[in-house]
C-alpha cells in the first residue's frame, strides 16, 4: 500500500476520534447544569474520551481510535440550597463535575486536531490528483 493511502487512513482515524471527542465535549457542556432528578442523587457526571493507538497491519501505520468513554471520577461540587428539588436532607445539592473552562479548552484542542487531520486528507487528495494528471500527460 502506498504512503498516500496510508496517510489518508491515519488522518481518517484521527477525524473519527476527534469527532467523537467533540460530541462528548458538547454533551458535557449541554449537561453542565443537570442536577439529579431525585433528592440527594448524583448529577450528570462529566465524560472523558480515552484514546489508544492501533497498528494497521496492512499499512504498518499507527492509527488512533477511541478506546473508551468513561465518567470523570472528580468529586461533585456541593452547594447549600434547601429549596432545590435535588437537595438532600441537609439541604445540599450536588452539581455536575463539569468545568466550562476545561470543556472549552478541550473543544478548541479537538477542533484544531480535527482541522489538522482534515488538512492532511486534502493534501493527500491533491497529491493523488496531481499524480493522476502526470500519468495522463505521458
Amino acid at each position: 500500500m502506498d504512503s498516500l493511502s496510508t496517510a489518508i487512513k491515519v488522518a481518517a482515524s484521527g477525524l473519527s476520534a476527534e469527532s467523537t471527542r467533540l460530541r462528548v465535549v458538547s454533551e458535557n457542556v449541554a449537561n453542565s447544569q443537570s442536577t439529579a432528578s431525585i433528592p440527594g442523587g448524583d448529577p450528570f457526571q462529566r465524560k472523558l474520551v480515552m484514546f489508544a493507538t492501533e497498528l494497521d497491519r496492512a499499512t504498518n501505520a499507527q492509527r488512533v481510535m477511541v478506546e473508551a468513554i468513561e465518567g470523570d471520577r472528580a468529586d461533585f461540587p456541593v452547594v447549600h440550597d434547601p429549596s432545590h428539588p435535588a437537595a438532600d436532607e441537609s439541604g445540599f445539592v450536588k452539581l455536575p463535575n463539569v468545568n466550562m473552562l476545561v470543556e472549552m479548552a478541550d473543544m478548541r484542542e479537538a477542533n484544531r486536531s480535527y482541522q489538522a487531520n482534515l488538512e492532511v486528507l486534502k493534501q493527500a487528495r491533491e497529491l493523488i490528483s496531481m499524480t493522476i494528471e502526470l500519468m495522463r500527460s505521458r
